[in-house]
């Protein structure tokens, strides 16, 4: 018996309710936040701890055991000369994508300015800024950001309705992007919570674009 089947069941809210099976599943503290950084593609377990400061070794490897049962991710060796363990989501994982939208996307109001305990990856403002391209009309394509706080790539709308790979990744495009924007923290939390439109930015000169692609076309059109 594998030991996925021999560990204890997981407690259930015994609810005939898809709300409450959801949770089962996902309603667990760190589980969506390691679903938006696997959304990134394969990681390596040091590479997700490293991405989610606060959680401890033992709840995150727990985590990963019970996602792994639920169906919402995988474990593979990659081949020499990695030879490293990744985790990665299944299409029932990266079914996951619209509601950490919808659930950022509610949650945008309760930014407000950044605290100083408040720990900050640029990638993590990759989702909000994938809602606002695709609010924006822009079509899709490969678009890389850069931030104060680093560089992250993402794709635009092709990955939005479920299509293998990833949504976004760390650092510059692997390969000519459509369009390059350039912006600060505090426009991606404005364009999160809906204060401004990403054509609106760019015309008012908060977000800069360069490129010659479709997307970096569309926006400068206005």
């Amino acid at each position: 018996m594998s030991t996925l089947r021999r560990m204890s069941p997981r407690r259930s809210y015994d609810q005939y309710c898809s709300a409450a099976r959801a949770l089962d599943a996902v309603g667990d503290r760190w589980t969506l936040l390691i679903v938006r950084e696997l959304l990134a593609g394969p990681r390596r377990y040091t590479d997700l701890h490293a991405d989610l400061p606060g959680v401890s070794t033992d709840v995150l490897a727990s985590r990963l055991k019970d996602m792994e049962r639920e169906g919402l991710t995988t474990r593979r060796r990659l081949p020499p000369p990695g030879a490293a363990y990744v985790y990665e989501l299944t299409a029932r994982g990266r079914g996951l994508l619209p509601v950490l939208e919808a659930l950022g996307a509610w949650g945008a109001g309760e930014l407000g300015e950044r605290r100083p305990t408040d720990a900050v990856r640029a990638h993590w403002f990759a989702l909000p800024l994938l809602r606002a391209l695709r609010e924006a009309g822009v079509g899709e394509g490969l678009v890389e950001v850069r931030l104060e706080e680093g560089d992250f790539h993402l794709y635009a709308d092709a990955r939005a309705e479920g299509e293998d790979g990833p949504v976004y990744g760390e650092g510059p495009a692997p390969g000519e992007p459509d369009a390059r924007l350039v912006l600060d923290a505090v426009t991606c939390a404005a364009l999160g919570r809906g204060e401004t439109g990403l054509r609106e930015a760019v015309r008012d000169g908060r977000v800069q674009v360069t490129g010659d692609g479709t997307v970096a076309k569309a926006l400068r059109e206005g």
